[in-house]
């Protein structure tokens, strides 16, 4: 196995500040590129991204958002050991494990269903954008964006607002766990948030047991797919952590980089501005231009070769959407931030084929409701001033704030 000499670091702060003067090296000198630092593969072309994710047969989505395969440290399993499986789930399963889970919860996310969130969605945006309109200066992550869809979900979900900042601290915690790049005392801590969780879920499915009800951990229970076979307690506490997670997260961190993207490209913004008809292409510029999640990973089940590299079984391997998203075979100037180009059905922000994200459809109507808005009500709306006003997360296969501070003028009353 031979490495490329080239340093695919994304928690480092030249990438964290902008990986994708990387990615097109990538993409031109080895686009299937071994990573020995993180002993990985990374893939990094569009059409091998498409290729590694439709040939199910020979990449497993096993570990699919685990940057890193290595065992956790003892301490950490020993925590985990209190609690359940974190997998099967719809984000790493296969076969027909995976397409069980996914006809369960495909209901939960028909067109129709979407359709009618639309006006509790912009109640929401509105509501969360009164508590700090007056104040001329916000953190825009901690006072809108992780909670704007967190409202949304919970609400879907049947679980009670007030239980929000411990749920996204639990779901921060999970994430921290998968990457398992911090220390053992802090990924000790993140283990109990997991476990937490997961008791926090398995009660609110046991006390749903024989009532009827129409939020979706109920319809889960209540679900039934074509031999009959009800879905267990554990398994609707995956696939329901696993919505909770997946579905906010994104948002959140398409929210902090839509406004930052829409800021730099003045002319772009005023054009959405001037022609609100704009918006659904500049949310699917926005997921292309700096996707929210990065790639994701498959398990290699045997021997196999791609773009003229042999792979071999066993090996982890990442599927870049953000390099395939800004792929010059693929996207004309693909480097441009254009909010009128016309790339959907092209870009894979969401993935593709049978992994394809179940609920895109309504992080698509969040932002397209949230990030005009917030232009609409914030006059002037800018970057603020200062240091570390912009602090990028640091998860190794995701794009996204931390921290975004951002200005506006308040009028005198």
């Amino acid at each position: 196995m031979t490495s490329y000499p080239i340093r695919f670091d994304p928690l480092s702060p030249e990438q964290l500040a902008d990986p994708y003067p990387l990615y097109a090296r990538l993409r031109r000198e080895a686009p299937v590129f071994y990573s020995e630092a993180h002993g990985l593969w990374v893939v990094s072309r569009y059409e091998d991204v498409l290729a590694v994710v439709r040939d199910t047969e020979t990449f497993s989505s096993q570990n699919a958002v685990r940057a890193s395969v290595r065992p956790l440290p003892q301490p950490v399993l020993d925590v985990l050991a209190t609690g359940r499986p974190m997998a099967p789930t719809l984000t790493d399963s296969d076969g027909q494990v995976h397409r069980r889970l996914r006809l369960l919860v495909s209901k939960a996310f028909t067109p129709k269903r979407v359709a009618e969130l639309e006006g509790r969605i912009r109640e929401n945006v509105d509501a969360l954008i009164d508590e700090f309109a007056g104040d001329g200066r916000a953190d825009i992550i901690e006072r809108f964006a992780w909670n704007l869809p967190m409202f949304t979900l919970t609400d879907m979900i049947g679980i009670p607002r007030d239980d929000i900042p411990t749920l996204h601290r639990w779901s921060v915690s999970w994430l921290r766990i998968l990457q398992a790049t911090d220390g053992v005392e802090e990924l000790v801590t993140r283990a109990h948030d997991v476990v937490a969780m997961q008791r926090y879920f398995m009660d609110a499915l046991q006390s749903r047991v024989g009532k009827a009800g129409e939020d979706l951990m109920s319809s889960l229970l209540d679900a039934r797919v074509a031999d009959g076979e009800p879905i267990g307690h554990e398994e609707a506490m995956r696939v329901t952590i696993n919505l909770l997670i997946a579905g906010h997260v994104t948002v959140t961190r398409s929210i902090g980089n839509g406004l930052t993207t829409l800021l730099a490209h003045s002319d772009q913004l005023q054009a959405v501005l001037n022609d609100p008809d704009l918006v659904p292409a500049m949310v699917e510029e926005i997921l292309r231009f700096e996707s929210p999640a990065q790639g994701l990973f498959r398990t290699v089940r045997k021997d196999t070769v791609l773009n003229d590299v042999p792979i071999p079984a066993g090996a982890h391997l990442m599927v870049h959407w953000a390099s395939a998203n800004r792929d010059e075979r693929v996207f004309g100037e693909s480097d441009v931030f254009d909010v009128t180009r016309d790339s959907m059905a092209t870009h894979v922000a969401f993935g593709k084929g049978v992994h394809a994200c179940l609920g895109a459809p309504l992080a698509r109507l969040q932002l397209k409701i949230a990030l005009p808005r917030l232009f609409e009500r914030l006059p002037n709306l800018r970057m603020a001033a200062g240091e570390d006003t912009a602090v990028r997360d640091t998860i190794f296969f995701a794009r996204g704030f931390k921290r975004l501070e951002i200005e506006w003028d308040v009028k005198d009353s």
